[in-house]
């Protein structure tokens, strides 16, 4: 399996951007669970990451805990907004491998940001599609580098599949 090299200044840079998707769509959740903070900390917690540059046991267990926040609220844009905030947790943690997997995780905070918005839009396409472009425009250099030496996605057949399939391609060219 082929590896690529991840610095720490690529892995702030995909947490910056991540955190920057995510907000957008956090509202959606606050909206359905106003009491439950996890997503929000977690979306701190990685704005720390950005500013110090350090990998903490913290950081990991607040993107589990966005990660569970998910499972327990019911509403589908506020899933989507709180696995949005726990990818974009999880950023640092990025292992340095030329997967598809690991694409995923690069491109997963902006992807579930848009389906979020997507689904709090009443299914609205063009929601999901704009918030697409939107992480496109404000994507990094350092990502679309990071994610070149990544092995590209395939199209699927599910709306998610879409959006991750849209940005991937965007971002490589």
């Amino acid at each position: 399996m082929d590896e690529v090299t991840i610095s720490e200044e690529d892995r702030r840079l995909l947490g910056r951007w991540a955190a920057d998707c995510v907000e957008r769509a956090l509202p959606l959740f606050e909206a359905k669970a106003p009491s439950d903070g996890r997503p929000r900390e977690a979306i701190e917690g990685i704005r720390a990451f950005v500013r110090e540059g350090k990998r903490t046991a913290r950081l990991r267990s607040l993107a589990w805990a966005a990660h569970a926040a998910a499972r327990e609220v019911d509403d589908p844009a506020a899933t989507a907004a709180a696995r949005a905030a726990c990818h974009a947790a999880a950023t640092p943690y990025i292992h340095p491998l030329a997967t598809p997997h690991q694409s995923k995780h690069v491109l997963g905070p902006a992807v579930y940001g848009a389906l979020a918005r997507e689904l709090g839009a009443e299914n609205d396409t063009a929601v999901g599609d704009e918030e697409i472009r939107w992480a496109i425009e404000h994507a990094p250099t350092a990502v679309r580098e990071l994610l070149r030496r990544m092995p590209a996605r395939r199209p699927g057949r599910s709306r998610l599949d879409t959006l991750y399939y849209a940005l991937d391609e965007a971002l490589r060219h």
